[in-house]
């Protein structure tokens, strides 16, 4: 039932106790009406005054419940006229200041309908009862507007001004990376493997950088054919170095992921350049951000341009089945010829794209989702003189909730020709000879691999994670030529990488973490010992 049938139920049925009150005692009056002329005259008029006084209490029940009835219309047309200039703001189809002028004019309005010019409520001692709940009522409709006003405000902070008129949200963080390294290593800021120690080398290396910070743009916007557009961007920093003094500590920008999308109740359409989607996870560390971490120790990963459709089918309250599949573009791992115009290269040589797929299911335990996918790609690469290899990978990945606290997650993998996914240390084939000879024979590059992580979060601000993961090429293929080639950009000597870290992230609020962590890496090679090497990072980092 509303609340206007409410009040005219509460009027009518007050009106109908006092009538039926009134009548009962006019009847009483009519039975014993001899009784009443026994009465003496001072009686009769106490009788008269008694029944004046009842129906001027009539009068004033009914104009209360009129009052308040008037109090509750004016009370419910502010909250409608508040809620729909924050619809306005939300939508960006006026100007803030414009609709904030305009409720508090009608908020004004209402108030001094409800309880015109009266003085607060400590210096009028002799208010009714009835003019104290105008006021309370006053008040709390004053609460609720400033509310409201706090919510447009929050909303307006959030909203980034762009050139239409959709919604635009910048986030990133600001990461701070103090490391030190003991042995060599490709890179000393987020190093993924270890090398022997030159002559003359010092053994180690102490630095800093910021060039792990990141910038994110989304753009939400219209509903086309029923589906939801987003536009989302990410840039970092780590994009190389330019040719200038202390070059290293002013990184350039570089393209993380650019994707739009178009997302239905059950499907969504993505394209753009996104994380390759058949291998969806990565291990949790603030100390590799530029690349997800163990990447060439058993994490394949990549950001590619891409076209996917996913589909969502729900299997009861706590299941769900997500289907996705999609073409890629066919990288396979090479360095750039040149700085400006961009050359083909053998995935791109094969006129066709790279293709995947892959099947997740999730179910909810205990609030935490435990989720199974199964992927699969393929990549074809034409090497010339009719010298193809069938890239192919197969591959699972996995999220374990243990309890309440802790979790484990992974991911393994079994492919060839990989080297585009950063797998079998960047190397997708090897060759007998120069790869551009006729007579050169070309041989893909298997490889197995895959990593695990076992996470603890004690506290929502704490969190603890272990992880381990290892890349293994085939001894069989490093070994098949006596002297192998490499297209460009890798090493033919390396044989097996592994990858350890543990790493401790706190967050004391949610726009703030601290974090340490501690990385070993062992490579393996082929024409010496094993390589080893520790990294140790300390990081700082504001998110916004």
């Amino acid at each position: 039932m509303s609340d206007k049938h409410w009040f005219e139920w509460f009027r009518w049925g007050v009106l109908t106790c006092v009538l039926l009150w009134t009548t009962s005692g006019i009847a009483q009056q009519s039975v014993n009406r001899s009784e009443q002329n026994s009465l003496s005259p001072q009686s009769a008029d106490l009788v008269d005054e008694s029944i004046r006084q009842l129906r001027e209490q009539v009068r004033e029940l009914r104009a209360a419940v009129d009052g308040m009835r008037s109090d509750w219309q004016q009370s419910r047309a502010e909250t409608s006229e508040l809620r729909r200039a924050l619809d306005e703001v939300r939508s960006g189809a006026a100007p803030r200041d414009a609709v904030l002028r305009n409720a508090v004019a009608s908020s004004a309005t209402t108030l001094s309908n409800v309880l015109p010019n009266n003085p607060p409520q400590d210096q009028q001692p002799g208010l009714q009862p009835e003019d104290r709940k105008s006021g309370e009522r006053a008040a709390t409709l004053e609460e609720e507007y400033q509310l409201l006003s706090g919510k447009v405000d929050d909303q307006y902070q959030t909203k980034v001004e762009s050139a239409s008129k959709y919604r635009l949200r910048v986030s990133g963080i600001v990461l701070m990376n103090l490391f030190s390294n003991q042995g060599v290593v490709d890179n000393i800021d987020f190093p993924m493997y270890a090398y022997a120690r030159p002559a003359g080398d010092s053994g180690g290396s102490f630095g800093a950088t910021l060039r792990q910070s990141e910038l994110g743009f989304e753009a939400f916007g219209p509903t086309v054919a029923g589906a939801k557009t987003r536009a989302d961007l990410q840039l970092d920093l780590a994009g190389g170095f330019p040719s200038v003094p202390n070059g290293v500590d002013s990184g350039l920008m570089r393209l993380r992921t650019a994707t739009m999308r178009m997302d239905w109740t059950d499907t969504s359409v993505v394209v753009g350049q996104d994380a390759i989607f058949f291998s969806p996870t990565s291990p949790t560390s603030f100390a590799s951000l530029a690349i997800p971490a163990l990447s060439g120790a058993g994490n394949l990963w990549a950001w590619v341009p891409q076209i996917r459709v996913e589909h969502r089918v729900g299997l009861g309250e706590q299941s769900s089945l997500l289907l996705q599949g999609g073409i890629l573009d066919p990288l396979t791992g090479e360095a750039p010829y040149s700085g400006y115009s961009r050359l083909a290269g053998p995935g791109e040589e094969s006129r066709q794209p790279a293709y995947a797929a892959r099947i997740a299911w999730t179910h909810g335990v205990d609030g935490q989702p435990l989720r199974l996918g199964v992927g699969g790609y393929y990549n074809r690469q034409d090497y010339g003189y009719g010298q193809n290899v069938d890239a192919w990978a197969a591959m699972t990945d996995i999220e374990l909730p243990l309890g309440s606290q802790f979790s484990l997650s992974g991911k393994l993998y079994r492919g060839k020709g990989l080297g585009g996914l950063y797998g079998a240390f960047g190397q997708s084939a090897l060759f007998s000879g120069p790869a551009n000879s006729p007579g050169t024979e070309v041989r893909g590059l298997n490889s197995v691999g895959g990593w695990a992580q076992l996470k603890y979060r004690p506290k929502n601000k704490w969190e603890f994670n272990a992880a381990f993961g290892l890349d293994n090429p085939y001894a069989s293929d490093l070994e098949y030529f006596s002297y192998p080639y490499i297209y460009s950009g890798a090493n033919a000597s390396l044989a097996r990488n592994q990858g350890s870290f543990v790493n401790m992230i706190y967050r004391p609020r949610s726009d703030l973490l601290f974090s340490a962590e501690y990385r070993h890496l062992t490579t393996d090679s082929l024409t010496g010992p094993a390589n080893s090497a520790g990294h140790l990072n300390l990081m700082m980092g504001v998110l916004f």
